[in-house]
């Protein structure tokens, strides 16, 4: 670390002890402020900044003590100068704390206008306490508001109003989804068109009783991401205990818009289901172009071929097994969430009802719960029907409402099956995710 002040490599300043203020203010006024500058390596300018503040803020300072008055407004906590590190001079802390802008109700202006065109902005400002800029910005404004420019500064609700009705708006969405953290409740209201950060929203959820779960996350910089829906599936089980009853949860996700294809239930990893629930989710949203799961016995044989690598060769798809769990890491994303936004937050009486809440909860991922990997704004649906652009125009404009956008129907809506591309100078014809043609 430098001695005068200078950036360090990390990109911090140096910082000084009370202890190391105090000696190099009584060299400064000893010997001059140059040359204790250049005694404590600190730079003059700095110095000469202390000695300044530590005189308005108590003119009878001297140098072997604070005065009595200085010394009354310290805290009773007496802490070792030798290790705390301050970033300003030695002052008052009521030198050191920093204005806030006094915030007026609609009925406060109201009142202060009227003054003024009663007794002039002058005897409003003195009474008031408003600066005249401030009371001559408002009548600015509600001349504006009276020519129909703009909104009067005497109208609307006050603020106390104004922030009781976003944290009802950031407690119901919390209620409606308890499994929801505070950044992706900011993301759900933004799809909303209710602006709030994640800060005030984390701050009214534990005032109501939210606490944050104990997640441990490990650092990875190696990403891939498919270029179009259907480029890539994954594939994976989810295990999990319905009143003593073993269940295994299959779920098929597209990697370019993390949508869910597809799912199913039984009580064991078992290719029947893999096939079963991999045809039908084949016959809804078209064939993918590749397939990744890890080696676990439904997919993959470890002698022979299993019978989904069967099937995927009668397709034509291309089929991958991970080696590394992180090749498979947005599926197992996925299920951490369906368990903490599901599983972990509604108790099921039988098998039946998981199925139906399950069923109901995927429907919602699929098209309203935003996703941090689109962007924060779009849910998976947006991206894989191909309404992304038309979501954000409307998110942007404010008027994605308070319904969502069911409004936008996807029934018509419809994937690329059939596609001609160029590759080394020659065309290939793909249709559904295989290739048909191309030229020699």
């Amino acid at each position: 670390m430098a001695s005068n002040g200078a950036p360090t490599k990390r990109g911090k300043y140096q910082r000084h002890t009370n202890k190391e203020k105090k000696a190099a203010l009584e060299e400064a006024a000893k010997i001059g402020i140059n040359p204790a500058a250049r005694k404590h390596g600190i730079p003059a300018s700095t110095l000469g900044h202390w000695l300044k503040l530590s005189k308005a803020a108590a003119p009878a300072l001297k140098v072997d003590g604070p005065p009595p008055a200085v010394a009354q407004t310290q805290p009773a906590k007496v802490l070792n100068p030798s290790s705390e590190t301050l970033a300003g001079p030695m002052l008052p802390p009521e030198a050191n704390q920093r204005r806030v802008a006094k915030v007026y109700t609609p009925s406060q202006r109201a009142e202060i206008l009227e003054y003024t065109g009663a007794c002039g902005v002058k005897a409003a400002s003195k009474k008031f306490a408003v600066s005249r800029f401030t009371i001559y910005d408002w009548k600015h404004k509600v001349e504006r508001a009276a020519a129909g420019k703009g909104v009067s500064p005497t109208c609307g609700p006050a603020p106390q109003e104004i922030e009781a009705q976003r944290d009802r708006e950031i407690l119901n969405e919390w209620h409606l989804h308890p499994g929801l953290g505070p950044s992706q409740i900011r993301n759900q209201l933004r799809r909303k068109s209710i602006k709030v950060s994640v800060h005030t929203t984390r701050r009214v959820m534990e005032d109501a009783g939210y606490r944050p779960p104990k997640v441990r996350r490990q650092e990875h910089n190696e990403r891939f991401n498919a270029v179009r829906p259907n480029h890539l599936w994954h594939l994976d089980y989810l295990h999990r205990d319905i009143n003593r009853a073993s269940t295994h949860t299959l779920i098929i996700l597209d990697d370019c818009s993390r949508y869910s294809v597809g799912h199913g239930v039984d009580d064991a990893e078992r290719a029947d289901l893999v096939i079963d629930t991999f045809e039908e989710a084949v016959r809804r949203h078209g064939k993918p172009e590749m397939v990744l799961h890890d080696k676990g016995s439904a997919f993959w044989a470890w002698r022979g071929i299993s019978r989904f690598t069967t099937l995927l060769t009668e397709l034509g798809i291309d089929q991958i097994a991970a080696d590394f769990k992180e090749w498979n890491g947005k599926l197992e994303v996925f299920n951490a969430n369906l368990s903490k936004e599901l599983f972990d937050v509604y108790h099921f009486y039988d098998l039946a009802e998981m199925r139906r809440r399950l069923a109901a909860h995927l429907h919602w991922y699929n098209h309203q719960r935003t996703s941090h990997a689109l962007g924060g704004l779009l849910a998976p649906a947006d991206r894989y029907y191909g309404r992304a652009e038309e979501v954000l125009a409307r998110i942007e404009a404010g008027t994605g409402g308070r319904e969502g956008f069911e409004t936008l129907d996807l029934r018509d809506r419809c994937l690329e099956l059939f596609k001609v591309i160029s590759k080394n100078g020659r065309p290939e014809v793909w249709l559904m995710g295989q290739k048909i043609f191309e030229l020699p």
